[in-house]
């Protein structure tokens, strides 16, 4: 792996694919020029949302993976850039100061539009993506509800997509019909 910085902005370069930096959570352009160094807790591994969702504050959990990948940036990218080198924002541009709020959506729309020219990529697809991969491998929905910062079940539903997959194995499942018949004693 090897990490490089652009000049316009800062990113990171692997040599195979692609991995997310953040979770979930970090994927909102706003939230993430919010985000500051001590936000993050890697003992706990928490992440404190400063106004999120309805403009409360709230902890979410981030994952041993993305710990890792902050703390590199934190010893291998950060300290590169120009600037103030105790700026408290965790995230900064190559001049040293916050990310633009448009940064981070810039970015994702042209890593969407190179590999799929014909879709659209904004950074909220990373909410409405994880929201329905957590609910397939069988996280409860108020769970869900919880770490989008979500009051309303019906807000989180509209994040997730249930996939085709996961309909025929619900079907196969719990549809009666599918299930298989004892075998009649006579």
């Amino acid at each position: 792996m090897r990490l490089q910085i652009d000049t316009q902005t800062v990113k990171f370069a692997a040599a195979g694919p692609a991995e997310p930096v953040l979770d979930y959570e970090r994927s909102s352009p706003r939230l993430a020029s919010w985000l500051r160094v001590a936000d993050i807790d890697h003992a706990r591994h928490t992440v404190f949302v400063r106004q999120g969702k309805g403009a409360r504050d709230r902890f979410v959990p981030i994952g041993a993976r993305a710990c890792g990948w902050v703390t590199r940036y934190l010893d291998e990218i950060r300290p590169q850039l120009e600037g103030d080198r105790h700026h408290p924002a965790l995230f900064l541009s190559v001049s040293g100061g916050e990310l633009a709020l448009d940064v981070l959506s810039k970015m994702v729309r042209a890593y969407v539009s190179a590999g799929a020219p014909m879709k659209k990529g904004s950074c909220h697809l990373f909410r409405h993506t994880a929201a329905t991969l957590m609910l397939d491998a069988g996280a409860h929905v108020r769970h869900i509800a919880e770490m989008l910062g979500h009051q309303k079940l019906e807000t989180t539903m509209t994040y997730t997509r249930v996939s085709m997959a996961k309909l025929h194995e619900v079907h196969a499942r719990c549809l009666p019909a599918e299930q298989p018949r004892a075998a009649l004693a006579l």
